[in-house]
């Protein structure tokens, strides 16, 4: 899938996907560590979308940009 249409799901159909993806992953180590994967790129690139679905839920699971930037700009005025 496109990042595009993955920023689109909701956190539960991304949950879902997740789950999805890392049973995927299970599957295709399997068959990498029996020789009996193809090709190796389907593992790589199973690994990036779950990589790319967790970065999303975690973007999804923060706090507003407007809270996230005040919390920020107060960081680094205590930190002089």
């Amino acid at each position: 899938m496109e990042l595009d249409e993955f920023k689109q799901m909701s956190a539960d159909d991304l949950r879902v996907k997740e789950r999805e993806a890392r049973e995927e992953i299970f599957r295709l180590r399997l068959k990498l560590r029996t020789n009996q994967l193809d090709n190796p790129a389907n593992y790589r690139r199973a690994r990036k979308e779950l990589a790319r679905i967790m970065t999303i839920l975690r973007h999804k699971s923060e706090a507003p940009a407007g809270e996230r930037a005040a919390r920020t700009k107060a960081s680094y005025a205590g930190a002089s």
